[in-house]
């Protein structure tokens, strides 16, 4: 018996809900024993409470992918969709993942890290900046600041998800995804924004954000990016599947974005559009990802 493992108490509740249904209807639709739980508040005992071996995860940011259900589930020798607790954690906490990737020499923009109430760090890096909230997804708080008078306001938005807020050189360039499924990355999808950059509007709402695969890079560049990808997951000891993010400057000069645990298995989500290009249904992908955690 698969529990889905839906909505969750973070910012990325709605989006949550979403990708739980789209992963129980597959599975219903290949007549595997399967039940939705929507985790809202604190109503885990009731989890507890039925009988199943294996949780489908899709809880999208705080609580669900940061490794918190992880060792929950850890605890009570049940199998799971994804990264383990560490690995999970480590990726939901853009500074130190960046940390990781420094340490293994994969390419970054400079970062700094503001953390509330205290002095801001020094920031010897050239405008625009990213400000992001260190662990929150979905483009949730993120701002561009161009100027140093909006720094103040940006930081005040991403302070309202998070206490520690990274300052990210902003690189001026084109988006990426790589997605992993097992040790394989599958193709290439380059994101074409309807706004200044890929916000939670153009991820979710928006109808004119283009998609396109293949991307419009070499074979050379792509198998650069896979390999960078693959790198990155393994820093992070991410293992099962997962999705890996890149600016590309104007150069074609790759720079890590961040990485996702727990991507999105919506409509407008990248991992089943990467998996259609590799010519694996959404049925299919959704079959993998559980025998990926059945190993």
């Amino acid at each position: 018996m698969i529990a889905v493992l839906m909505g969750g108490n973070s910012a990325e509740r709605e989006i949550s809900l979403n990708s739980g249904e789209a992963v129980y209807q597959a599975l219903k639709s290949q007549q595997i024993d399967c039940f939705k739980f929507d985790w809202k508040d604190d109503n885990l005992d009731n989890l507890w409470s039925q009988e199943f071996n294996l949780a489908f995860v899709v809880l999208h940011g705080r609580g669900g992918e940061d490794g918190a259900i992880q060792k929950l589930l850890e605890a009570r020798n049940i199998s799971y969709t994804g990264s383990n607790a560490d690995a999970s954690a480590k990726g939901m906490d853009k500074h130190l993942s960046k940390e990781i990737w420094k340490a293994s020499n994969l390419p970054l923009a400079p970062s700094v890290v503001a953390i509330y109430n205290m002095t801001l760090p020094i920031i010897n890096f050239p405008l625009p900046w990213a400000i992001k909230p260190v662990s929150e997804g979905s483009s949730i708080g993120i701002s561009k600041v161009t100027n140093p008078d909006q720094l103040d306001e940006a930081l005040a938005l991403a302070w309202r998800y998070d206490d520690r807020v990274l300052i990210e050189q902003w690189i001026e360039g084109e988006e990426y995804t790589v997605t992993i499924l097992g040790e394989e990355a599958l193709p290439i999808i380059k994101i074409v924004a309807d706004q200044d950059f890929y916000n939670y509007d153009s991820k979710y709402l928006s109808s004119t954000t283009q998609y396109l695969c293949p991307c419009s890079l070499t074979e050379n560049q792509e198998n650069q990016l896979k390999e960078i990808a693959l790198k990155a997951f393994q820093a992070i000891g991410a293992n099962g599947w997962g999705r890996i993010d890149f600016i590309l400057d104007k150069d074609n000069s790759p720079f890590l974005l961040e990485i996702n645990t727990v991507p999105g298995m919506t409509s407008h989500s990248l991992v089943p559009m990467a998996a259609k290009a590799a010519g694996i249904t959404f049925e299919q992908l959704v079959q993998r990802i559980t025998h990926e955690a059945e190993k």
